[in-house]
């Protein structure tokens, strides 16, 4: 849970899962002035000091992909808020995320890497920039291999799981030692709501 001084009107924070990072919004919402502050990865990106009207909508971008936080009266001076992406609530937008994304974190000395499959696209990402990559075809099945930041070599794995409601799995493999999946949950905690 975020720590939130006295002073801040902040109300929700969301964990947006996107092939580059895990995105953290922050959302202030002043019930009084009807102040709006909207943060994507601690990068203030909205401001508005003074508003009349507490509920609405606010409206931005990520990735190329709209998002809105949408605030609603629920009760006196209660309001929920909401996130969409990509016209989604925010919720199957996790859901759809966490099937067509695969996360690995592997640690190379002092430094932690972050290497990201779409898995439609086939696209990897390392640290927050696509790769390019070579295709192979293996007895076992298809290797997409690349280079990390640090120039090891890589290679991602995929292969039939035999099951149709599993479909392909994909595994990572550094330096030929395989690297444990990451869950986009362990990337930056739960949802929040701050007390």
């Amino acid at each position: 849970m975020d720590v939130v001084s006295s002073e801040s009107d902040l109300v929700a924070t969301w964990q947006v899962p996107m092939s580059d990072k895990m995105h953290k919004i922050e959302f202030e919402h002043g019930t009084t002035t009807g102040k709006r502050i909207l943060r994507v990865d601690e990068k203030e990106i909205l401001r508005h000091e003074w508003m009349f009207k507490l509920v609405g909508r606010e409206m931005f971008e990520l990735n190329g992909v709209r998002c809105a936080i949408s605030i609603d009266a629920v009760g006196i001076f209660a309001y929920e808020y909401s996130l969409t992406v990509g016209g989604k609530a925010f919720e199957k937008f996790r859901e759809q995320q966490k099937k067509s994304l695969q996360v690995w974190h592997v640690r190379m000395g002092e430094r932690e890497i972050r290497v990201c499959l779409e898995k439609d696209t086939m696209d990897v990402w390392v640290n927050g920039s696509k790769v390019n990559t070579t295709g192979e075809f293996a007895d076992e099945g298809t290797k997409t291999h690349f280079e990390l930041a640090t120039g090891s070599s890589a290679y991602i794995l995929s292969e039939s799981s035999g099951n149709r409601h599993i479909g392909m799995v994909h595994r990572l493999f550094v330096n030929d030692s395989l690297v444990k999946p990451s869950e986009l949950a362990d990337e930056g905690g739960e949802n929040e709501k701050p007390k």
